[in-house]
């Protein structure tokens, strides 16, 4: 179990964050991001690092203040889908989720997640960010089959149109990398991170 007396604070809104934070052992609180998401990085692992660092550095900047005699710890992260030089977002409405989900059918694609730490303590502030990469390959799916996983409503809120955790988990053929990556925080990657900055 982590084992962290300095305060954590999560700068993401994400559900599968928070439990995957939760699972591990954290104890942390959350902070959403107001950050507009504007970057001029164009490849998918500093895009994402980008993206992680701009969610942690804003609410560090809120919340700095609430802190003023202790040290604590903001964590931010991005997840994206890359595909043959694309980068996949959330998808803006069900035919959108529909396209992507046919264009990963039966292929392999990369998910990256950045993520940002900024630790103030003795030494000031200190920023960390590092991304991970998996790929993840895909059954063939019918277009049935993706209207009926489209109906569920679970595509909509997720970067490339799919939980990996969620109804589309049939689909999915192979992992090469972290699939805790994939739900979007590679934890592990995480802990030894805080630890070898002294948060742990």
């Amino acid at each position: 179990m982590p084992d962290n007396n300095i305060p954590i604070i999560l700068a993401s809104a994400s559900p599968r964050r928070k439990e995957l934070m939760e699972q591990a052992g954290f104890s942390f609180t959350v902070h959403t991001s107001n950050a507009d998401e504007i970057t001029e990085e164009t490849s998918p692992g500093e895009l994402a690092e980008s993206l992680a660092l701009l969610k942690a550095n804003d609410v560090y900047q809120s919340i700095k203040n609430e802190y003023k005699d202790t040290e604590f710890v903001v964590i931010g992260a991005d997840t994206i889908v890359y595909y043959d030089g694309e980068v996949l977002g959330k998808p803006e409405d069900e035919q959108e989720a529909f396209d992507m989900l046919t264009m990963l059918s039966d292929r392999t694609h990369q998910v990256y997640t950045g993520v940002c730490i900024i630790y103030r303590g003795g030494l000031g502030k200190q920023v960390e960010l590092f991304h991970e990469k998996t790929d993840v390959t895909f059954y063939p799916a019918t277009s049935f089959e993706i209207k009926e996983y489209i109906k569920t409503g679970d595509p909509l809120d997720k970067a490339g149109a799919y939980g990996i955790q969620g109804p589309f988990a049939i689909h999915v053929r192979e992992i090469n990398g972290d699939y805790n990556n994939v739900v979007g925080l590679p934890i592990a990657k995480l802990y030894q991170t805080l630890k070898g900055m002294g948060v742990m």
